[in-house]
This record gives C-alpha cells, sequence and structure tokens, in this order.
C-alpha cells in the first residue's frame, strides 16, 4: 500500500493534529510513513499544511505536484490552493466552512467561499463536501471538526486505514475527557449517507 495525503487548512483547526492521529494510525500498523509540515503564521489564522506519504519506497516526505491521493481541506480556499498536488482521479474530501483570511476582513481582498466550492464541484470528480455546521451542531462541538473530516476520508477509501486503527490513534493521542466526543466525530461522517 502506498498512498500520499495532503491536508490543508488554517491555524486554528487542528490540522496539524488530524495528520498526528494519521501518523499514529499508520505507525501502530507498521506502515512505513514520512510527515512534513508547514504551519507558517498558523498562530495568527496563516496558512497551514500537512504532506503524508504512507508505504515503502518513499525518500522524501514532501509530494510532488500531480501525486496526492486526498486532499483532506478543512477550509475551501486552502483545498483549492493544493488542488495542483491532487492526481487526476484523487479524491478530495473539504469542510463546507469558510474561514475569512485577515487580508479580507481588513478589506484588501475578496473572498467568495461559495465560488471556492463550485470551483472544487467543477474540478474534482471525487469531493465529499463535509457539513461542518451541520456536525458540530450534532455533536454539539466545532472543536472536532478535524476528528469529522477524518471520518469522511475513511469513507472514501484513499486513507488506507481503518475507523479502528483512528479510533485507537484518538485514544492514544487524545485526552480522555474528550475521548467520546472524537469517537463520535469520527463516526459521524459513517452516519451520513451523502455528504456532499
Amino acid at each position: 500500500m502506498s498512498k500520499n495525503i495532503i491536508l490543508c487548512g488554517v491555524g486554528g483547526q487542528g490540522t496539524i493534529l488530524a495528520s498526528r492521529l494519521i501518523a499514529t494510525a499508520a505507525m501502530d500498523r507498521k506502515i512505513p510513513i514520512k510527515t512534513a509540515e508547514t504551519i507558517g503564521m498558523a498562530q495568527r489564522g496563516g496558512s497551514v499544511f500537512s504532506h503524508l506519504r504512507l508505504g515503502d519506497g518513499t525518500n522524501s516526505p514532501l509530494i510532488g505536484k500531480g501525486e496526492v491521493d486526498l486532499i483532506i481541506g478543512f477550509e475551501p480556499g486552502e483545498t483549492v490552493r493544493q488542488l495542483p498536488f491532487l492526481k487526476k482521479g484523487g479524491a478530495v474530501v473539504v469542510s463546507s466552512r469558510p474561514v475569512m483570511p485577515v487580508s479580507a476582513m481588513i478589506g484588501q481582498s475578496n473572498y467568495d467561499a461559495d465560488a471556492m466550492i463550485e470551483y472544487l464541484k467543477a474540478h474534482v470528480e471525487r469531493l465529499t463536501i463535509v457539513d461542518a455546521d451541520k456536525a458540530a451542531k450534532e455533536l454539539g462541538s466545532a472543536k472536532v471538526l478535524n476528528v469529522v473530516l477524518l471520518g469522511a476520508a475513511l469513507r472514501s477509501g484513499e486513507l488506507g486505514l481503518s475507523e479502528e486503527d483512528l479510533e485507537n490513534a484518538v485514544r492514544e493521542r487524545v485526552p480522555e475527557k474528550f475521548l467520546e466526543l472524537n469517537k463520535k466525530a469520527l463516526s459521524w461522517c459513517m452516519e451520513v449517507k451523502n455528504a456532499n
């Protein structure tokens, strides 16, 4: 098995924890994994992305353009920015909730999240759109969007891991008081028949 995955979003969305959950699950199954993270201005709402390469035969954690099997997008605009990395026939799982860039908030640029989602619909054959607001309402917390997206990624069939693998990783990495909420978040997309 060989999988190339990119996670992308903005600071504060749990992108790095999601990346570490995938890495933990892979290591627990003795799957070779290489990761690289770019967090830049993450604490100020800047771009965050992780490259993950699962399987044998990888010499570098960085993934080239056109080589990604799965993009997990925590934010629509950041997901569009990563599309050049997606291989033909690759899958994208994206949150519907936009995070307004600082430049748009102060009037230096426009940001139209609906246009980003429409662009993804037009350019990605295998697209899953996760209704982040619905998930937050039904789960009672917006803080587990990262785990909701991992559940949707499982459904895509491109993650290369099982729900049990990720549940075990959540158990290892998440404080016990948040364990049940995160387990519910992981299975939330499993229960949704059509996420897009």
